[in-house]
Formats: structure tokens, C-alpha cells, sequence
């Protein structure tokens, strides 16, 4: 009895030291394999073992899909909950270190942020036709909760950026990514998505301001709103100071004014109007 209960003792260390490995970073399987038996007498680890590893951890209640070959602790049952207040005191920690001190102080920051992300509640979904739902659900997940995403594409780049919309057009799904420019990708260009802990402002948060130039006759007879300021331009045309408009409301509004109106600010409001009308356009045929 001795014997066999010293055999399951260490099949259990072996396990611990597997999710030690993977906790701590995203590894093939031959990564991982190296990674463990260095700290072996004699090679123990091996694919089918490590394999078997991987299982008990999942089966344990841990996230643990493959994607582009290599291994991701997408979710942990006893991860470090981070709430909104301790996610917005890192940011601003790490903000602090890179605009206050040296190179190598970020880099060490940007190091230790990392490694409480993998220990962290944060999720990532493989992306193929059985977790199809769990995507889109992530990834409708990250919009309500405010939280970026990492999309990561099958040819092992990624991209990080604020999660805006879902959109299906011509039975294709695309995720609609703000980062620098809006940027509409398509599902099946995706591996994995990733919900990340880092938080964001929202442009609909608190007063929101756009602005929007019109033009010609459309000029002449508008009449602004309780809500709008407008200001004569020397060519006849006028700009319109709009605050805290639904969204849906004013781009519906914006669009039956034609090619009389311009929306200037704010960008990603422009790209988002610019994807809008391209859609439009493709649905009826126009390129």
C-alpha cells in the first residue's frame, strides 16, 4: 500500500509542477517538455505523460486550450479576482513608471503586470466551430464590462485593442477592434481571443462631445437642438457642437443628411461612420 500511495503522491507533484510551468507563461508542447526536465534527475516528462498532466488539470476546472501549438492557462478556478479598483491601480502604476522612470524600471514593471495577468481571472477561448458561442460570448463580454481584448490571428500575430461591436455581414461574423483606427476583423481570421484585465474609458462615458460640419442648403435651414451649439464657417456651411446624443440616434440622423455632412470629431467615431457606410454599400452591391 506504501508503494502505490507514494506513486500517486508523485504523479501528483508532477502535476503541480506542469501548472507551475504553464501559470507562468504560453509554451509548446516541446517547450514545455525541456522546460520541466531540467529540473530532473532523469528525463520523466515526455508528450504522452505531459499530455496526461494537461488533462488532470483540466479536468480540475482549469481553461487550458491550444492554440497556434502552444499551451494557454485561459482560466483558473482559484485565479487572483481582480476587481476594477485593483486593475485601474496597476494601470496607473505602470503609467507612472513609464513616463517618471527609466527604461529598465518599465520594463520591470511591464514584466511583474504580465505575471499577475497569468495568475489573474483572465480568459481565453480557442476560436473554432465548437466554441463558436464561447466567443462571441467572450467577446460580448468584454464590451459590457468595459475590458480590452487580444485577438490572436492564425498566422501568430495578434492584435489588442477596445472590443465595439459584433457585426454579420453576408453570413460572415467580424469583431469590431478600436485601436488607432476602428479595424473590422473577421472570425475565421482568429486562433483566440483573449479577455484581458486591462480596463477602458468608453467615448459614450460622461460628456460626450461631437462635432460635425454641414454644408449647402442642408446649411442654411438646419435647426439645432437643446443639446447642439453652431458656429458659421466663411463659406455659408456651419459646424455643429453635439453633446451626449445616443450614438445609434445621431449616426441614423448624420446618414440622411447625405454628402451635406461631414463628421469631424471624435475619430473613432468617424471610423466607426466610415465602416457603417462601407457596410451599407456592400449590402446593396456599390464598391
Amino acid at each position: 500500500m506504501g508503494k502505490v500511495s507514494q506513486k500517486k503522491n508523485n504523479s501528483s507533484i508532477q502535476v503541480l509542477k506542469t501548472l507551475q510551468v504553464l501559470i507562468q507563461g504560453n509554451y509548446s508542447m516541446n517547450e514545455l517538455i525541456e522546460i520541466l526536465n531540467e529540473k530532473e534527475t532523469e528525463p520523466v516528462f515526455n508528450n504522452s505523460v505531459l499530455s496526461k498532466y494537461i488533462n488532470t488539470c483540466r479536468y480540475c476546472g482549469m481553461v487550458i486550450p491550444k492554440i497556434n501549438n502552444k499551451y494557454y492557462v485561459a482560466k483558473i478556478p482559484f485565479g487572483l479576482d481582480l476587481s476594477v479598483i485593483d486593475v485601474d491601480l496597476l494601470k496607473s502604476l505602470q503609467t507612472y513608471v513609464k513616463d517618471e522612470m527609466s527604461v529598465k524600471c518599465s520594463k520591470y514593471i511591464d514584466a511583474f503586470i504580465e505575471k499577475i495577468d497569468h495568475f489573474s481571472n483572465k480568459q481565453i477561448v480557442k476560436v473554432d466551430k465548437k466554441t463558436f458561442n464561447i466567443t462571441v460570448e467572450l467577446f460580448e463580454l468584454a464590451i459590457a464590462k468595459k475590458c480590452k481584448v487580444k485577438l490572436i490571428f492564425k498566422n501568430r500575430c495578434s492584435l489588442t485593442g477596445i472590443p465595439k461591436c459584433i457585426k454579420e455581414e453576408k453570413g460572415k461574423i467580424y469583431f469590431n477592434v478600436y485601436n488607432k483606427r476602428m479595424r473590422s476583423i473577421e472570425l475565421s481570421r482568429l486562433s483566440g481571443v483573449e479577455l484581458l484585465g486591462q480596463r477602458y474609458i468608453d467615448p459614450l462615458d460622461g460628456d460626450q462631445v461631437v462635432v460635425f460640419k454641414l454644408s449647402g442648403g442642408l446649411a442654411k435651414r438646419y435647426e439645432a437642438r437643446s443639446n447642439e451649439k453652431v458656429e458659421l464657417c466663411n463659406d455659408g456651411s456651419i459646424i455643429v457642437t453635439n453633446r451626449n446624443e445616443n450614438k445609434e440616434l445621431l449616426f441614423s440622423r448624420l446618414l440622411r443628411y447625405d454628402d451635406k455632412c461631414e463628421l469631424l470629431q471624435p475619430k473613432i467615431y468617424r471610423e466607426e461612420m466610415k465602416i457603417l457606410i462601407n457596410n451599407m454599400l456592400n449590402n446593396y452591391g456599390v464598391n
